[in-house]
Order: C-alpha cells, then sequence, then structure tokens
C-alpha cells in the first residue's frame, strides 16, 4: 500500500477512535438527561354555577426549552350552532385546547381560585406516550368529545388519558378502593353554596345517581382525582405523587366537606304544612284551593321536566327518576276545579277521588324506596311531600262533604 494511503488510512482511525470520548459523553448525557415532567394542575370551585366542580388540566414541560404546556379538556363554545338545544338534551360538545400554562391560569387568578400541581414521577417512555396521546388529540379532528357531567367531563379525559399512559395500572388502583360517595351526593355537596343547583340535583337526579362509586369513578370531580393521584403507585411501586406545588392561592370559599343528610327536619316541615291544610280546609276553604293551585303548578311542571328528561334525552342519570310519583305531572288536571273552588263553587266527589288516586301513586314513592332494587335516596322529598299530598286529599273530601258544589 502506498505510504500516503498509510497514512490517510491511519489518521482517518485516529480520528474515529478520538471521537469516541465524545460519543460516550453524548449518550451518558442523554441517558442522564432530566425527562419532561408532567402534571396534573388542579383548580378550585368558582362561583358560578358551571364552575362549582372545579377543573383540572395536564401539564407537559418540554426538556428542551423548559416551556410548560397545558392540556385543557373544559372548552366549549356557546355560539356554536344548536347549543341549547344540545345542552339540554344531554348531546354538549367540549374540546380540548393546548396553551401555554401562564396564559391557561389567567382567568383562575382573575378569579380568586387556588390551583395546585401535582408533578408526578412517570417513566420517559410513559411521558412520550402520554405527549404523544395528547398531542394526537389535539389535533382539529380529534379534539371534539361528547360531554358527560358524570362520566365524560373534563376531569374523566385528564384521568383516562394518563391511565393510557400507565398501561390501565391506574384504573386498577383505583377501581379497588372507595370513599363511599355517589354521583348525587358529590353534586349537592358541591352545589350546595347555590341552592337552586343543589335543589335541581336532588330532585333532577334518579337511582343511577345512587350507587357507590369506587374512586376510579368518583374521580369525576377534580378534587376527588388529586386525593386519589396522592394514594397511587407508579409501576415500579414509588409514590405517583413526586412533588406538590401551588400555583394560584385561593382567594373564595373553600370547597365544601362532607355532611350527613337527614330526612326528620323534612318530615318535620311535611307534618307542619299538612297540619296548617287541614286547619285551613275546615276554616276557609277558600284560602286553600288558593293556595293549592301554585303547588299543583310547581308539581306538574317539575313532573314534565322530570318526564322530559327520561324520555326525551340522553341524560342517563336523570333517567327513571321516583320523584315524578311525588312531583305527578296528573297535578295539572287539578287546576280548573281548584280555580273554581277558590272562587266558593265548591268540589265534587271526583276531584277529590283525583286527589287520592294522585295521594295514592305519591305512597308509591315509599314503597320503591324501601325496595333493595336499584334504591334512590329521595326519603327527604317522601318526608316532605307525601304528607302534603295526603293532607289535600283529607282537606277536600271534607270540603267536599260540608260543602257541595254549587
Amino acid at each position: 500500500m502506498h505510504k500516503s494511503k498509510l497514512k490517510n488510512a491511519g489518521l482517518g482511525l485516529f480520528r474515529r477512535w478520538s471521537m469516541l470520548p465524545l460519543l460516550w459523553l453524548a449518550v451518558a448525557a442523554a441517558a442522564f438527561a432530566m425527562p419532561a415532567r408532567v402534571g396534573i394542575v388542579t383548580m378550585q370551585p368558582g362561583t358560578v354555577f358551571f364552575e362549582r366542580f372545579g377543573h383540572n388540566a395536564i401539564l407537559i414541560e418540554d426538556a428542551e426549552t423548559g416551556m410548560i404546556t397545558s392540556y385543557n379538556f373544559g372548552f366549549f363554545d356557546p355560539a356554536e350552532r344548536d347549543f341549547i338545544r344540545r345542552f339540554l338534551r344531554g348531546e354538549m360538545m367540549y374540546y380540548m385546547v393546548a396553551l401555554p400554562w401562564q396564559q391557561d391560569m389567567q382567568q383562575y387568578q382573575h378569579e380568586g381560585r387556588g390551583a395546585t400541581v401535582q408533578w408526578l414521577d412517570l417513566t420517559p417512555a410513559q411521558i412520550e406516550t402520554l405527549a404523544e396521546l395528547l398531542e394526537d388529540r389535539g389535533l382539529p379532528e380529534n379534539a371534539r368529545y361528547r360531554y358527560d357531567y358524570f362520566t365524560g367531563n373534563c376531569t374523566t379525559q385528564v384521568r383516562d388519558a394518563l391511565n393510557l399512559a400507565m398501561d390501565g395500572e391506574l384504573q386498577s388502583q383505583l377501581e379497588r378502593r372507595t370513599h363511599g360517595a355517589t354521583y348525587r351526593s358529590e353534586a349537592i355537596r358541591l352545589a350546595r353554596p347555590i341552592p337552586w343547583m343543589w335543589l335541581s340535583f336532588d330532585l333532577g337526579l334518579g337511582p343511577n345517581a345512587d350507587k357507590p362509586l369506587s374512586q376510579w369513578e368518583d374521580a369525576f370531580v377534580p378534587m376527588r382525582l388529586a386525593d386519589s393521584l396522592r394514594e397511587a403507585h407508579n409501576s415500579e411501586g414509588r409514590p405517583l405523587v413526586k412533588e406538590v406545588q401551588e400555583l394560584l392561592p385561593h382567594r373564595l370559599a373553600p370547597e365544601p366537606a362532607e355532611r350527613p343528610r337527614h330526612s326528620w327536619p323534612w318530615l318535620l316541615i311535611g307534618l307542619g304544612v299538612s297540619a296548617a291544610i287541614i286547619a285551613a280546609g275546615r276554616r276557609h276553604p277558600r284560602w286553600l284551593a288558593g293556595l293549592a293551585i301554585p303547588f299543583w303548578l310547581i308539581c306538574g311542571l317539575t313532573g314534565l321536566v322530570l318526564l322530559y328528561l327520561w324520555l326525551m334525552t340522553d341524560h342517563w342519570a336523570a333517567w327513571s327518576n321516583r320523584n315524578l310519583l311525588l312531583l305527578n305531572p296528573l297535578c295539572l288536571l287539578l287546576l280548573p276545579n281548584a280555580w273554581k273552588a277558590s272562587r266558593g263553587h265548591g268540589v265534587d266527589g271526583r276531584f277529590t277521588a283525583a286527589l287520592w288516586s294522585i295521594a295514592g301513586i305519591a305512597a308509591l314513592a315509599m314503597v320503591f324506596h324501601w325496595l333493595p332494587l336499584s334504591p334512590q335516596y329521595n326519603s327527604g322529598w317522601i318526608a316532605l311531600l307525601l304528607p302534603i299530598h295526603i293532607a289535600l286529599a283529607w282537606a277536600f273530601g271534607v270540603i267536599s262533604r260540608t260543602s257541595p258544589p254549587r
């Protein structure tokens, strides 16, 4: 071989060997580089009704740039075509938006809602899987999803995405534990500061909302998911939450605490109103009829709403609602005779028979409440409304015997 060629070959070999330490350093740096971080940020409840359940999102920190992106599943467009109709029918669509986390936090900071992030101890492969999943969900054709208050909301989307990255390990852990909560108890607890909201939930939810939930299921509440993540472990047996960081202080009232619900206050009110009805029926039948009109109007119209939710919407948690037995749409048929009675025209036997029929249907609510199959927690409404229905039937029966219609 020519000397020049040997020299060139030796020089090339020297260069290759001299590059090995640099290559080793690069490989070591890549192996020991800090991977991108993943965090679950939890926002506390606000004061507006659609903020009462709180909120959360997924934060992913880029390992190279340090930029943190918030993947937020809580966006909807009220200007969307048929938004109101889809909302009423349970067909509302939400979508995910990826934006810088500082920008995402601006609204919550302005409202005084606290925000805390739980940085998770995930493997680099799990972080990469989650990042790819969220990037794919961010595409316009994948960003929208069918919203459900309990099983498909912004929090369950976060929970499910994390569970996919963990190969189902999160679900297997949370399904084995329970706090004893139900969809009804959580909805009423969080809506308690807004009376019309918790009343709507309590009246509108059927027996499907009273099944005990596992921690996997009650993670539809952002704060419950945060609690469960603190108890969970990663695939290597270490605590899943590695670090907790407060992003925003909470300047509003704290999240409502759990408290027992009793039926006896409702029963006392029901019995007190019933005693007043019986006394008014004997002394002031026209006043009683006038006061019964708004009661039957409220019962009838509320019953129509409950019937609509059951038969014509996808709000599955409102199906088979036994409050229909207490808030009977048939009460609307009593209004013409009640109006005549309020003007002093008396009532007849057919009217009192209709009243006793409605009272008998209301009594079925108590029977169903005692049955062990698919119970519905509506004992408070039974204690309040059943005595009133019975008292009205009794009072107007007395009126029909003492003051026949003219």
